[in-house]
């Protein structure tokens, strides 16, 4: 089981210190495919640097630790402060970009014999990479080639192959589906799901995208501004969401047979330099009150395996048929007047409407 306990994890810049993770604690069961989501921004690639000990100058682990459930060679036990010496080993790290993470003047078999750590000949070790690509779609004369050769899917099939070839405990996928078409991303989504099947490792997946959550996780933990607010099983998490940001997210995906508009979310993420006292989602939320914006709610166990950081967790899921949703347009067909249910939400909109147009002037 991975641990994390009260992570902070800082960025050192010219204008000084800013956490980009504040306070994340979380336990990952072995086994598992866990979801990271939120908008840009939140801490999501930050989080994931953290965990595969990535930490060098400017960013810094300033508070917390990670632990990872096993040991190293030396019998010790396997911390943030030593995980390096475990990559490709014990944990591997799938990057957004294949294109920029691949060697341009290199051909792939060169980076696959020098990516992963192996103890055999380079000969042993090539010809079991052209069997173990063949496995994840590729044509074994694949390795030949240089990146510019291979097209966007094919190269995230090798970063995919690199990163599990030596059949690691944990994978980290940071956007691996990024600026890849829909027909190639499910491609890549089949075969992740398919070796962890295989492999019994753990996979932690980065995305914004809350519909490769759907197909893809086991449990989901939701990210804004640099806190998690919400950790449970993806079920869950889209049935019914115990946190109002998690139900904006879950309310954005459109179904079948369902004729409402989505409505924007008002207003923009709190700056990290300067947040909010409180809950940091307060600012936009319809559910906040004195309470949320002066004491922050921490993230706590609600129901089993359902952990939520809002103070009013258990009256969110009444608010799932309205919240995030624009009026049914065909309900707006026959009756304008049902636009406006009542003054409040008439103003309510107004408001959000002010906001999202609003366009601050230049400075001169």
């Amino acid at each position: 089981m991975i641990k994390l306990d009260n992570v902070v994890a800082t960025y050192t810049t010219q204008r000084g210190h800013v956490n980009a993770v504040d306070g994340v604690d979380l336990e990952i069961p072995d086994s598992m495919i866990l979801g990271i989501a939120g908008e840009s921004g939140c801490g999501k690639s930050t989080l994931m640097k953290v965990i595969y000990g990535d930490t060098g100058f400017p960013l810094d682990l300033s508070a917390g630790s990670v632990n990872y459930g096993f040991d190293n060679d030396r019998g010790q036990p396997v911390t943030s402060k030593n995980i390096q010496k475990e990559w490709f080993k014990r944990i591997s790290y799938i990057p957004q970009s294949s294109m920029s993470s691949l060697n341009p003047v290199v051909r792939i078999r060169h980076q696959f014999t020098d990516y992963p750590a192996t103890s055999k000949n380079k000969a042993e070790t090539l010809e079991q990479v052209r069997t173990f690509i063949q496995k994840l779609g590729l044509p074994p004369e694949a390795i030949d080639a240089y990146p510019h050769q291979l097209s966007g899917g094919m190269r995230q099939r090798i970063m995919v192959a690199m990163a599990t070839f030596q059949q690691p405990e944990i994978i980290l996928a940071d956007e691996p589906t990024t600026a890849l078409d829909v027909v190639v991303q499910k491609d890549i989504l089949m075969l992740l799901m398919e070796l962890q099947k295989e492999m019994k490792n753990t996979i932690i997946f980065v995305s914004h995208d809350m519909g490769v959550h759907y197909q893809l996780t086991d449990r989901m933990m939701i990210m804004y501004a640099a806190k998690a607010v919400e950790y449970a099983d993806t079920a869950d998490i889209f049935r019914e969401p115990l946190h109002p940001y998690t139900l904006m997210l879950t309310n954005s995906l459109p179904t079948i047979g369902d004729d409402r508009a989505r409505a924007g979310l008002p207003g923009s993420p709190p700056s990290l330099w300067e947040p909010p006292v409180g809950c940091r989602f307060a600012p936009r939320c319809p559910l906040a009150t004195d309470l949320c914006r002066t004491v922050e709610p921490q993230l706590a166990q609600h129901r089993p395996g359902r952990f939520s950081a809002c103070h009013y967790a258990e009256s969110v899921p009444q608010l799932k048929e309205t919240i995030g949703h624009a009026p049914r347009l065909s309900d707006v067909a026959r009756d304008p007047a049902k636009l406006f249910a009542d003054v409040e939400s008439a103003l309510k909109l107004d408001e959000a409407l002010e906001l999202a147009t609003k366009v601050e002037e230049p400075a001169r």
